[in-house]
């Protein structure tokens, strides 16, 4: 059975192709008529039953009366200098997420949300202060990427990441099966090399994602003691890094696989050179690349992003242990759409205007 929306009309994005197929032979169209169905989701990205003439009129008709194809509507397209694009998009409950499109000279990537707001409560993204509303649906994840492609037909969107607003392992149930439309060769065509999923690490879920999911997987790590990821990561709490870096060790992780770690950097708080040394001695002997992030501000926030110079030292401090170590260049921070800066906090939720507790003091 095929998911519905709040009207009870048939949900047919988000639903991996033998099951839309196995639906649509069991309502009557022929193979074929289930392919162009299929064809007409993802490859033409049709809005409208009307605009299908491979299907049958009296079969148009039919889905039309009781399916749905977009759950989303675009809202706003905000382009920063650099041409990053924030997409914000409206969905049915009147909510609003946002993608970020990032071109590139050879590529292009997308940003997807998996959540509307995000209850990790990580102390320097700006999502975390809007708490968590609500999980989104396979549709609503799949439709950020489906109209991004219609809004932008001259740019070919080859990646996907899954780092915009929440946690994509707190909703794997929906983040599953969107990954699975995504990399459809007969969909949307991404490569599953192209598709990352982040994570603030659970480590449950971790472990499922990769069961089940030929996504590529990208961890938050953002400190090198219990102490300083508690304070500004409460998901370290339940599962220190101790207990994350076991877990990543026994991953099934195909010939050549590496595991992407993320780590913003903060000023004065996990930027020291002994930072460094400590990240090394947690990730030895561990396949991985290591993704520097230079915090990106966003107003009530006492962090501060570190000088150039500062993320410089620690990149080469890393590359001096021999560990593959890139720094991300930030992107479309004049419109709020780089790493971290996503969301809508409620006007009447007081932004974070203190330390959080066990932080060292951070030298103005």
């Amino acid at each position: 059975m095929l998911p519905r929306d709040r009207d009870g009309r048939i949900l047919l994005k988000g639903v991996p192709r033998p099951q839309l197929l196995a639906w649509a032979g069991a309502r009557g169209l022929r193979p074929g008529q289930a392919d162009a169905l299929w064809a007409a989701l993802y490859r033409k990205l049709r809005s409208d039953f009307a605009v299908m003439p491979e299907l049958d009129r009296a079969v148009r008709d039919g889905l039309a009366a009781e399916t749905r194809l977009d759950v989303l509507r675009l809202e706003a397209v905000k382009q920063a200098a650099d041409g990053t694009s924030k997409l914000v998009f409206q969905t049915d409950d009147g909510a609003a997420i946002e993608s970020v499109l990032i071109p590139g000279p050879e590529r292009a990537t997308l940003c997807v949300s998996s959540q509307i707001g995000c209850a990790m409560n990580c102390q320097f993204c700006l999502t975390a202060t809007m708490g968590l509303a609500r999980n989104l649906s396979a549709a609503e994840i799949v439709d950020q990427l489906v109209l991004a492609r219609r809004h932008f037909p001259d740019v070919w969107i080859s990646n996907v990441v899954f780092m915009g607003m929440g946690e994509p392992l707190h909703n794997l149930d929906q983040v599953l099966p969107a990954i699975a439309c995504m990399v459809d060769d007969q969909g949307l065509g991404l490569s599953q090399r192209r598709v990352t999923v982040s994570t603030s690490g659970l480590v449950p879920q971790i472990r499922r994602l990769v069961a089940e999911s030929p996504a590529q997987l990208a961890v938050s790590v953002n400190a090198t003691t219990d102490e300083i990821r508690d304070a500004i990561m409460p998901v370290n709490r339940k599962y220190p890094l101790a207990d994350l870096f076991a877990a990543l060790r026994e991953l099934p992780l195909a010939r050549r696989a590496r595991v992407t770690l993320e780590y913003v950097l903060l000023a004065g708080v996990n930027d020291s050179l002994e930072d460094a040394e400590r990240l090394a001695e947690l990730v030895h002997g561990l396949p991985c690349k290591l993704n520097l992030i230079p915090w990106n501000p966003h107003p009530g926030s006492e962090f501060r992003r570190p000088e150039p110079e500062r993320v410089a030292a620690f990149k080469a401090h890393l590359q001096a242990r021999r560990l593959n170590t890139s720094i991300r260049t930030t992107r479309g921070d004049d419109t709020m759409a780089a790493c971290g800066q996503l969301g809508r906090a409620p006007a009447e939720a007081p932004r974070r205007t203190r330390r959080p507790h066990g932080l060292p003091v951070i030298a103005s």
